[in-house]
């Protein structure tokens, strides 16, 4: 990769290093220099820009990032585009993260162009967290590093998957002394319960009985005989020694002893048997609060079928000092969710209320394209990505619109101020829009070339925290639609007047915006006219 200032006359194709103001316009640091751009910039008097030209031996940075992420995606796991080199990583559902940190390390020694960043493994996960992510540092990297990259990657199967939690019927036995509240077991009860059911298991059975190792050995043969697994034991004594009274019991049961203690804290005193194929667990005291504890290490990785015997236990140490942590969280299902970077919500308002004026006595929207009508097909272009919630806004001919839509099970919302303005559709849509999207992606019904791809495209450089709120599509240097805001400008959107839509808020907010570059230039065509519709019909789809 060439770097450094370069003369206009070898500038096109180059990638911006550093912004660059072109009078009324500003060029942003990693677009790509087209002619036009490199005609604006002789104009404004720019002489030489500081940029990076690839090389035949250069992999593009979101070409590499694509590439590696693909390479570590195991079951469990999706991936969402690269863009300005990274790309990142994300559970499909919950369960158990499985990497090997011998691979991520000697990945991260390849080349200093290429790093990965992974949650820790065995770290419980939920549906939508962030578990990896790989970023280019510079705009290129070497093909033969990315080659390399690749291949640790991909050795002995993806880098990375998520252990899904298996169902399970779990039982509970807890012990009593003189003494002993039932209201304590009660609350004790409530805790497990939500412990296993966040993980997919259910507690089918609970047994009370005297703190007495005959007396639990029979509550463990009555949970045995009903095939439940795990089995969990909380002592109204804290077990102290491998022969006190709850081990003892799980002996006279039939069970074995695997190991006693755990480098954890809290979570010291754990004690972990097996009868047969049943895992039967002496619970530590810290169990009883729902904070996490050295047991929920355990107990996730029982749950997904991952090993959990004394080596496991005993290499749980680094790390392991939970109680120092001030903000040590609940293991809530909202919590992980706060914490955790997710991939974001993003919405469509699928833009449907318009009267077609233009196009006559035909609704351009019901017009159809190789057999399928525009609508249909930007319908079907949203569902295919990772939109989150599709809503489309009726207006003119709603019944009609609404008919068309049946078969695609989306929402929406009638306009009925639709013939004084897009922005009253604008606003009847983001009222229709569920409280937990990150953002809207705004379609009109009749671009019927914009593809998942594009849309997918522009989530994956929507990142707000890092100053991408707003990402417009361009081709060649020139935007487009679709667009796609951040929720926070919602207030402002639902403002506007008239037919304009929220292309004001662009210029108003152009410090928050990124121009998302795209293959093609289906991001400006809009079928307006007669004309235009029998033009998209000569050409097809393809």
């Amino acid at each position: 990769m060439i770097f450094g200032p370069t003369p206009l006359g070898q500038a096109k194709g180059a990638i911006l290093a550093h912004s660059v103001n072109t009078g009324g316009a500003r060029m942003k640091k990693g677009r790509t220099l087209s002619a036009d751009d490199v005609t604006a910039l002789a104009k404004a008097g720019v002489t030489e820009v500081i940029a990076a030209r690839l090389e035949a031996d250069d992999v593009a940075e979101n070409a590499a990032a694509n590439a590696i992420a693909k390479a570590c995606q195991g079951t469990g796991s999706r991936l969402q585009a690269a863009f300005t080199g990274r790309c990142n990583l994300y559970a499909d559902g919950p369960g158990v993260l499985v990497l090997d940190p011998e691979r991520v390390n000697r990945l991260n020694r390849i080349h200093e162009a290429i790093t990965i960043a992974t949650l820790a493994p065995n770290e419980a996960v939920e549906a939508g967290q962030m578990l990896a992510t790989i970023k280019i540092i510079p705009f290129a990297a070497p093909k033969a590093a990315v080659r390399q990259a690749i291949a640790i990657a991909d050795e002995a199967g993806p880098l990375l998957h998520i252990a899904p939690y298996r169902a399970r019927r779990a039982g509970l036995i807890m012990t009593t002394l003189p003494g002993t509240k039932a209201s304590v077991l009660d609350k004790t009860a409530a805790v497990l319960r939500d412990r296993l059911e966040r993980l997919g298991a259910a507690l089918v059975d609970e047994q009370r009985c005297a703190h007495a190792a005959d007396d639990i050995a029979a509550a463990v043969r009555g949970q045995l005989a009903q095939g439940l697994e795990p089995i969990l034991i909380f002592g109204a004594s804290a077990i102290t020694d491998r022969r006190d009274e709850v081990p003892a019991g799980i002996v006279a049961a039939g069970g074995e002893i695997q190991h006693f203690g755990m480098p954890v804290d809290p979570g010291n005193l754990l004690l972990l048997a097996q009868k047969g194929d049943c895992a039967v667990i002496g619970l530590p005291g810290c169990a009883r609060s729902p904070k996490l504890n050295g047991f929920d290490w355990v107990l996730q990785r029982l749950l997904a079928d991952r090993p959990v015997g004394p080596d496991e236990i005993t290499a749980m140490g680094a790390g392991g000092l939970l109680k120092e942590i001030p903000s040590r969280p609940q293991l809530r299902a909202g919590d992980m969710a706060a914490t955790a970077p997710k991939v974001p919500r993003i919405a469509a308002l699928v833009l449907a209320a318009g009267q077609s004026r233009r196009m006559g006595v035909t609704n351009k929207l019901l017009a159809e394209i190789d057999g399928k009508s525009m609508l249909a097909r930007v319908v079907e272009a949203a569902q295919a990505s990772q939109i989150a919630q599709v809503i489309a806004v009726t207006g003119h001919e709603a019944d009609s619109v609404v008919a068309a839509l049946a078969p695609y099970d989306v929402g929406s919302v009638h306009n009925p101020a639709f013939a004084d303005g897009l922005s009253t559709s604008l606003q009847a849509g983001l009222g229709a829009l569920s409280d937990d999207m990150d953002g809207v992606i705004i379609l009109l019904g009749d671009m019927p070339r914009i593809a998942p791809g594009h849309i997918d495209r522009l989530i994956a450089a929507f990142n707000p925290v890092e100053g991408r709120a707003i990402c417009v599509p361009t081709y060649q240097g020139k935007r487009g639609n679709p667009v796609l805001f951040a929720a926070r400008f919602f207030a402002e959107m639902g403002g506007v007047a008239g037919d304009s839509g929220a292309k004001h808020l662009i210029g108003q907010h152009e410090d928050e915006l990124v121009e998302v570059p795209m293959d093609d230039d289906s991001i400006f065509l809009d079928v307006d006219t007669p004309d235009a519709l029998t033009a998209i019909r000569a050409a097809g789809m393809e």
